[in-house]
């Protein structure tokens, strides 16, 4: 991960982060300018010009045609130059390369998940090959998400009921940090992911082995879900009480429902907490947790309960 960068942003790590960058700050510096062009000329009018007595009229002043001109000019050169400039980038961010590898991504309260042509599923996980263009074909299933990463100066909404798309193309090896930046809910927080960009070569072989996962003890692949999944966001696993109960000590106690009957946390309660979760509501919680992990594959589910077993 990186944490160098600029005083605004982090570096930009693609090909499109200095087409935004430079009309940024291009913006910055002009605006700055005219403000302090503006403040300094305020501030010696107020002195140059200030009445020195109650008898002094000031004598009357002409128009000047050149200086109204010339405030009439300029803006308007400065407006057509951004409009120009950012409409350029405008469309070079929105139109991807012919030749861009596609991955869908999918939003969710409160995960990403990407899917890649071969089918392999990653939660939470986006992993591209550096110097080649990614096209990134995005919905919802629940509610308006927004994608961004910051080191690629990418960001994009996602909505349920329609497709939206973002591209980048990655110019650095390295790990970067992914975020949801339109409020989604109590754990809006909490839904970040990352980006692993890696050699063409070390992608083609992480494609092949589907993701890595499938090797990993059953336990070890529960807490990486626990964690991709977003699941730590609201169950805790050193008893402290979030938006939902505790994993530790969850597996074979006794569970109080709203109204009023009782479980015991075996592997098909949690099964079914998972998969169904407005099915039982457990006493002192609220009915919060989304039904968007009906995806989870039998493995994964596996992978979790036996996870939550081991918080005792």
């Amino acid at each position: 991960m990186i944490n160098n960068g600029k005083f605004w942003m982090p570096d930009g790590l693609s090909t499109l982060a200095p087409t935004v960058d430079n009309l940024f700050y291009f913006v910055t510096w002009v605006s700055s300018i005219l403000f302090a062009g503006v403040i300094i000329a305020m501030i010696y009018f107020a002195v140059r010009y200030r009445r020195r007595s109650a008898e002094d009229v000031p004598a009357p002043v002409e128009e000047s045609k050149l200086l109204e001109i010339s405030w009439i000019v300029i803006p308007t050169i400065l407006v057509l130059i951004t409009f120009n400039w950012g409409f350029k980038g405008f469309m070079r961010l929105n139109v991807s390369p012919p030749d861009s590898y596609e991955i869908t991504v999918r939003a969710k309260q409160w995960l990403w998940e990407f899917e890649y042509p071969n089918g392999t599923i990653m939660t939470n996980e986006l992993h591209v090959p550096v110097n080649r263009p990614v096209r990134l074909n995005m919905s919802s299933e629940d509610v308006i998400h927004s994608f961004f990463v910051p080191v690629f100066r990418v960001k994009m909404d996602v909505l349920p009921n329609r497709y939206t798309s973002v591209w980048f193309e990655a110019t650095q090896v390295g790990e970067y940090d992914i975020f949801c930046t339109e409020y989604c809910g109590t754990s809006h927080s909490g839904m970040l992911a990352k980006v692993v960009v890696e050699s063409q070569t070390d992608f083609n072989e992480w494609l092949q082995s589907g993701g890595g996962l499938e090797d990993l003890p059953l336990e070890e692949l529960g807490e990486m879900l626990y964690r991709q999944q977003g699941c730590v966001a609201c169950h805790s696993i050193d008893g402290t009480s979030i938006v939902g109960p505790s994993f530790q000590n969850l597996f074979g106690s006794q569970r109080t429902f709203q109204d009023g009957t009782t479980a015991v946390a075996d592997e098909n309660y949690i099964r079914q907490s998972i998969l169904e979760p407005m099915a039982h509501i457990v006493q002192g919680y609220q009915p919060v947790m989304p039904a968007s992990y009906g995806s989870l594959q039998e493995r994964q589910l596996s992978a979790l309960i036996a996870f939550i077993q081991q918080q005792q």
